[in-house]
């Protein structure tokens, strides 16, 4: 045994920091699933004396996610750091709830270099980091976590492939344009009906349906993607994104683009059929360069010999099949075939992709490479403008090197030295009191009134309610509250900052903006993501307005506005600065 772990034996812990995890609370019930591991955690310590006093628990969190990346576990990694913290010790009620592959190798380590000991009930108490077969137990429960939830993924796949080739049943997620969900009863599986679970389908949109039958009636016609949005647009049909803005705030709705009319040109359930596996998700590594920080999951592209055919026509018709074997053969003759999703390769950097922002449309401007430079360019169609009643030039240029050395500059120049005491003082002024936190304050909101339609449910219930329809309005808000609870106790963690923190915050990313200069081009653009920079061009005025986010809380936001040199006139601009 290693001297830490017997000085651990010896002292009398108390102080108790519980740690736990539940996934979707579709499977498990938030409350109930904290309630057993909180159980496990003290059968392990009051015996021996010991108390918690925390409370590191996270809701609807994937355990494939590190615990960097969790929100409450990452908590607790900081909180070890902090030699004023309240526990001694920290507590865990199920280690495959904690851990996932080898998430425990990549974070015990913190736990044994602040001497924290580690509890676990397998172990029957704390780990000792010099015991071979107490790392072999929980690598293994590691190991099972990660098996586990491979051979869900697997039967969970197979079955809704089963259920969509043969029942051609709607597997969830958005209805495709033209579409609309409709109910058709109780769910088939009987603990998912008795839980109010009902099954869904799909009818025609009386808005929308029409207008799909008339972008492949005018394709067919031999108009192309652009006339055809811009036909839409002029004529005051509303988008996909407008006709439906609850699912799509993250969209304008401003008006239809070509990707959009193409979308729905190489969709085959507007033949009728249910279709299903058009995209995968894969879990690609966050970090190359650090795989301690997981997995994050991206969509792509099957080929469309994976595509899963429903064997009969479930839906209404919207496009007969010939229409729709004409269109993909039409696009395919064009280069523009449906499966074509080929991912497209990064040839030249570009330092500002995907953070400068058009001031007219605020639209994010696109990267392009022109006569030998980097140059970020906003089209915005005659038809769009005038549909929108937007006074957007056809055109904005924005060349990269135009700003480039000036943001570089005025970084340096936001966290120069002479300037640091005044930006602390003013980063630690513009923090929310103690007393007076709007996020906080609507957290607790949320509590309260989960607490005030519980109470009422219970005296539904004594008034000779149904049990069964109560018990799950209970569960729910149980669920509900567990969550608001989580939000609350992060939000007062994360909340405040104290000038320790912050100077430690502005001497990093001083450091990393005064070595902007010398990093070389095709990495600044990852570095400017990072530190929060975005910027926003104003052609009229031929200015940059860029903002720094300076913490995750945002804290505080440095803004700078700067004229800039006359764009390239061979690109048809007459701004000047």
């Amino acid at each position: 045994m290693s001297p830490v772990f017997l000085q651990q034996i010896g002292d009398v812990l108390t102080a108790f920091a519980f740690w736990g995890r539940v996934s979707t609370e579709d499977r498990q019930d938030p409350e109930a699933s904290r309630a057993w591991q909180m159980r496990r955690a003290r059968m392990l310590i009051e015996p021996r004396g010991g108390e918690i006093v925390a409370e590191y628990f996270d809701v609807d969190k994937s355990r494939s996610i590190p615990p960097q990346r969790r929100p409450e576990a990452s908590a607790l990694l900081a909180d070890l750091r902090n030699p004023q913290r309240a526990f001694e010790a920290v507590v865990v009620g199920e280690p495959q709830r904690a851990f996932y592959g080898n998430q425990f190798g990549n974070t015990f380590e913190l736990f044994n270099h602040y001497s924290v000991p580690l509890w676990v009930p397998e172990v029957g108490g704390p780990i000792d980091p010099a015991n071979e077969a107490h790392e072999l137990i929980m690598l293994m429960f590691g190991g099972v976590s990660k098996g586990e939830r491979n051979r869900i993924k697997v039967r969970v796949r197979t079955a809704m492939a089963a259920m969509a080739e043969i029942e051609g049943r709607y597997l969830g997620g958005r209805p495709p344009y033209g579409y609309r969900l409709i109910d058709l009863g109780p769910h088939p599986n009987p603990g998912k009906a008795a839980d109010g679970k009902r099954l869904h389908g799909l009818d025609a949109d009386p808005y929308a349906a029409p207008v799909v039958q008339r972008i492949f009636r005018e394709f067919l016609e031999g108009k192309g993607l652009f006339a055809i949005a811009e036909g839409l647009t002029r004529d005051g049909i509303a988008s996909p994104s407008a006709h439906d803005p609850k699912r799509n705030r993250h969209r304008s709705g401003i008006a239809w683009s070509k990707s959009a009319v193409r979308a729905i040109l190489t969709n085959p359930r507007y033949t009728g059929r249910q279709v299903w596996n058009r995209q995968r998700k894969d879990e690609v590594l966050l970090d190359v360069e650090d795989v301690t920080l997981g997995h994050t999951t991206k969509l792509r592209w099957n080929d469309s010999d994976k595509w899963i055919f429903s064997e009969k026509i479930v839906h209404p018709q919207l496009v007969d099949d010939v229409s729709f074997r004409d269109a993909q053969d039409m696009l395919a003759g064009r280069g523009k075939g449906p499966c074509e999703h080929t991912p497209h390769r990064a040839r030249h950097p570009y330092a500002f992709k995907g953070v400068m922002i058009c001031g007219i449309c605020r639209r994010k401007m696109q990267s392009q490479w022109v006569n030998d430079a980097p140059y970020y360019r906003c089209t915005f169609p005659r038809e769009y403008a005038l549909g929108n009643k937007i006074d957007h030039p056809r055109n904005v240029y924005l060349r990269e090197d135009a700003i480039l050395a000036r943001v570089d500059r005025w970084l340096c120049k936001a966290f120069a030295p002479h300037r640091l005491a005044q930006t602390i003082d003013e980063m630690y002024a513009d923090q929310p009191g103690h007393g007076h936190d709007p996020k906080a304050e609507i957290a607790q909101a949320k509590i309260t009134q989960v607490e005030t339609k519980m109470a009422r449910y219970r005296a539904a219930l004594e008034a000779g309610g149904d049990p069964e329809e109560i018990g799950k309005w209970i569960a729910e808000a149980k669920a509900e509250r567990v969550r608001a609870e989580a939000e609350l106790r992060t939000i007062r963690r994360s909340t405040r900052m104290s000038r320790e923190e912050i100077t430690a915050l502005i001497a990093e990313v001083g450091d990393i903006a005064r070595a902007m200069a010398e990093v070389p081009t095709d990495r600044k653009g990852e570095v400017y993501q990072r530190l929060g920079l975005r910027l926003t061009y104003h052609p009229g005025k031929a200015k940059v307005r860029a903002e720094v986010i300076l913490s995750p809380h945002i804290v505080k936001r440095f803004v700078s506005e700067g004229g800039l040199e006359p764009p390239c006139p061979s690109l048809g601009t007459s701004t000047s600065s």
